[in-house]
């Protein structure tokens, strides 16, 4: 009895991660939407960088719809609301994507990617004390989003929106 349920048990623990939740059938991982996003975010910054302002605006216009499909099944997430509100900032609608931060920030006040890419809006559409207010938010964190958005301010780091 006791060697049948050992049997029974090995048997169970080899098959079930076929059947656990987050993989895709065929062996592999499957990826949220939260996650399609971000690596296509990741890659519109390349693009960004190399001047490639089209593909990146691609990208941008995808992920976004990835990040609203995401934000649709797991809403009030500040990760994916940061995003949301970065990739409409990057398609230009300023007004949008300062709603999706402050739907973020409302959330998690201290959030520090959020901060930092509302402050740049802020120093984008000229209202340089609300990036200052974003900036003095980060002051504790000893991260990179500080210097970054500190250098925004500054003009030393053009922000490309």
């Amino acid at each position: 009895m006791k060697n049948l349920l050992i049997t029974i048990l090995l048997a169970f623990i080899l098959i079930q991660p076929s059947f656990s939740a987050g993989t895709s059938g065929d062996g592999g991982e499957s990826i949220t939407d939260y996650e399609k996003a971000v690596k296509l975010i990741k890659q519109a910054k390349k693009y960004e960088t190399k001047g490639k302002a089209e593909k990146a605006k691609k990208r941008y216009k995808k992920a976004q719809k990835y990040l609203l499909k995401s934000n649709k099944e797991i809403p009030n997430k500040p990760d994916t609301l940061n995003y949301l509100g970065f990739t409409t900032r990057k398609l230009g609608d300023f007004e949008g994507g300062e709603k999706f931060y402050l739907e973020g920030l409302a959330i998690k006040p201290n959030h520090i990617g959020i901060n930092e890419y509302l402050g740049e809006l802020y120093v984008v559409t000229n209202r340089i004390d609300l990036a200052k207010e974003r900036l003095s938010v980060l002051s504790g964190c000893k991260c990179d989003e500080y210097e970054q958005l500190k250098e925004v301010i500054d003009g030393t780091k053009k922000s490309k929106y």
